[in-house]
């Protein structure tokens, strides 16, 4: 009878070491991982991706140097998104199309690049509240060469010819919808099209109205035309871009934009990135395929 219960005791004892085993090994597969909020402010840095070509939203001021030469509207709203979440800023220059592959890929944190909400980002983005700089996103232009400024005054006198807009843009879904008699040409980068316009390349280049106006002050052979695209009201202001799925850093950047939107931040930014733009010093910087680094903070 003893040795019975003995053998009973061994299996009990053996039956709890297996269970207590599982359950320590269970722990870590249920343990909720971090969001991304969370690594931001654990790293201590935000992490955002900018193409520094498009005046006076983002561009380079040359007596600068290291992060300090990133000027304009969507940097100082970066810097103050950074400061809302209690982190350091740093800037990642990189081309339109690497900006928005970088944070497909999770490489940054986001990108604020000027960017206008269309249905294809919201799809594959988080996009976040809209923001308001000025005129830049509620009007679009055609850049079209001074000597020309009585020969395109209407849609239909581009039938043909070349139309230039920057890739993956709001301004390439006007050309091709409101102008599907030219021939849309697609820009990498907003400087290589002013210069495309300029060598007769191209005989019109669509951007941002506030964008034009900087342009303007140093290429005095261009001029606006008269005639300007419909923009709906869907396109007008801009966005944030950021990974889909990181809504709680979705939820506290919208919460930072409702209160700069309060406050009455936007226009006095707008205004400062405007005078910022007419500085000799002040360049628009084009950065050709450069890749997200690998292993950054996001």
């Amino acid at each position: 009878m003893m040795k019975k219960m003995k053998k009973v005791l061994c299996v009990l004892l053996a039956l709890g070491m297996i269970a207590a085993l599982a359950a320590c090994g269970s722990t870590p597969a249920v343990s909720a991982e971090k969001n991304e909020l969370d690594a931001i402010k654990e790293a201590g840095v935000l992490t955002v991706a900018l193409s520094p070509d498009f005046s006076p939203m983002e561009f380079v001021d040359s007596s600068k140097e290291g992060q300090d030469q990133y000027v304009g509207f969507d940097v100082t709203l970066a810097k103050y998104i950074a400061d809302e979440l209690g982190v350091k800023l740093e800037i990642q220059a990189m081309s339109f199309d690497a900006c928005q592959t970088a944070v497909a890929m999770d490489a940054v944190d986001m990108s604020i690049s000027g960017y206008s909400w269309t249905e294809s980002r919201a799809e594959n983005f988080e996009l976040s509240d809209k923001y308001y700089a000025g005129d830049n996103e509620t009007e679009q232009v055609l850049l079209i060469r001074a000597a020309d400024a009585e020969k395109y005054t209407k849609p239909e006198d581009f039938s043909g010819v070349s139309v230039g807009a920057q890739n993956a843009s709001l301004q390439m879904d006007l050309v091709t919808s409101q102008l599907p008699d030219a021939n849309a040409v697609t820009i990498g980068e907003i400087g290589v099209g002013v210069l495309e316009l300029q060598s007769g390349n191209i005989e019109a280049l669509a951007v941002a109205d506030g964008n034009a106006d900087a342009i303007l002050v140093s290429n005095t052979d261009l001029v606006k035309c008269e005639w300007q695209f419909d923009v709906s009201s869907d396109f007008e202001a801009n966005v944030i871009m950021m990974h889909k799925g990181d809504t709680a850093l979705l939820a506290a950047v919208n919460e930072a934009l409702a209160k700069a939107y309060e406050n009455g931040y936007y226009g006095p930014w707008y205004e400062e990135a405007k005078a910022m733009a007419g500085l000799e010093t002040a360049t628009e910087v084009s950065i050709e395929d450069a890749p997200a680094e690998e292993g950054a903070a996001g």
